[in-house]
């Protein structure tokens, strides 16, 4: 969806409430969010401010009687926003190639401050993560990169001291996986390929510039393309989608965003990979808002924690 789609079809912040009902509930049955009773009464009330629902539900359970909204218990529970610019800030987010910072997000959507927009792109990035998704196959390109660890009066990609190393796993005409790692040794790169490439694949390609791939030594699939003399295709060996995908992430980082801290890199790169797996994808709204019903609320201090 564009967001002429998006204002045309949610104008209100009811029409917003309406479509996230119907997301959590998908099948019509609303349920008490804390005890899960089918038994409700929809309360009509007098909103005394502008952010304040015009009713809610209550649960008739006798020894419940909670009282909810479509909204409560999800991301979007308690927020100051207006849905509408929620929807909008998705649709930002999942039509911008290299991604739409914080800023960039306030100044469009015409919010007041930048910890709001900070806050509201960083609770959207949360359920953007794959979580249990089904293993790469066919062929599949393995590689890693270094990110961020700008040193003083040296280029922003010089070495790779003290710089994050990304992990791209990427299966042709398939998926694409970010993972932010450690390092890049052997021992490490063998987890991932556990993790994320299944048993069955064709190929894994890879290029020479690391003994660390020893995990695909004897597996009779390892295809390597040697940069290391200036090959970079041979026939169907080759790297390049999984470098084309490094190079979009990379001139998101470096022209959008700037610099991430490394405590957030992986939701970024979960951002990156969502909106990749999903650029053909005429459902990737719908997902999104659906996703954000299922998640737990993410607090300002969680976010801003010192811990890594």
């Amino acid at each position: 969806m564009d967001i002429r789609q998006v204002h045309q079809q949610f104008s209100t912040d009811e029409q917003c409430l309406q479509y996230i009902e119907q997301m959590r509930w998908a099948d019509g049955a609303v349920r008490c969010p804390a005890c899960g009773a089918k038994e409700i009464k929809r309360v009509e009330r007098k909103a005394d401010s502008k952010n304040r629902s015009k009713w809610f539900y209550l649960c008739l359970e006798k020894t419940c009687h909670n009282q909810f909204t479509p909204t409560s218990g999800t991301i979007f529970h308690d927020t100051h926003l207006p849905l509408i610019v929620w929807f909008h800030a998705i649709t930002l987010m999942l039509n911008a190639k290299k991604g739409i910072s914080a800023k960039q997000l306030q100044r469009d959507l015409g919010i007041g401050g930048y910890k709001t927009a900070w806050y509201l792109n960083h609770r959207i990035r949360e359920v953007m993560g794959e979580g249990d998704i089904p293993k790469l196959g066919g062929i599949v390109e393995l590689d890693e990169t270094y990110v961020g660890g700008k040193q003083k009066g040296k280029g922003v990609y010089y070495g790779k001291k003290q710089k994050q190393v990304v992990v791209g796993v990427r299966e042709r005409k398939g998926g694409l996986r970010f993972i932010h790692t450690k390092d890049a040794k052997a021992a490490t790169l063998k987890t991932i390929i556990e993790q994320h490439i299944s048993n069955d694949v064709q190929y894994v390609m890879t290029d020479d510039s690391s003994a660390a791939y020893s995990a695909l030594k004897d597996s009779g699939k390892h295809m390597v393309i040697r940069h290391s003399i200036g090959s970079y295709v041979d026939g169907i060996i080759h790297t390049n989608t999984v470098e084309s995908a490094f190079s979009l992430l990379k001139r998101g980082i470096v022209g959008n965003f700037h610099q991430v801290s490394i405590k957030h890199l992986q939701r970024y790169l979960d951002e990156f990979s969502y909106r990749f797996n999903r650029r053909k994808d005429d459902g990737a709204f719908i997902e999104t808002v659906r996703r954000l019903c299922g998640f737990a609320p993410v607090t300002f201090s969680m976010l801003t924690s010192e811990r890594v």
